[in-house]
């Protein structure tokens, strides 16, 4: 398969999980363990699965991960 890292969308993920980190370092703290933690879980997920699926052997795996990585978009929107 590609190198995730060449691919703009895993680019734009990986964006995407930097400013949710900084963007929930200003929630609550007793938020941390609970939607901090979810939403840079979720935000995080979306890359690597992307990443993930890009070392798969088959386009249908490949698929598979994609499928993931946008149910973690949705998740964190």
């Amino acid at each position: 398969m590609k190198d995730f890292r060449q691919l703009r969308v895993w680019e734009e993920a990986h964006s995407l999980a930097l400013n949710v980190y900084q963007a929930t370092r200003s929630f609550p703290k007793e938020e941390l363990f609970g939607l901090t933690n979810q939403i840079r879980r979720a935000s995080i997920s979306i890359g690597s699965n992307i990443a993930e699926g890009c070392g798969r052997g088959t386009n249908k795996d490949y698929a598979h991960f994609l499928q993931m990585a946008i149910g973690s978009a949705y998740e964190v929107d």
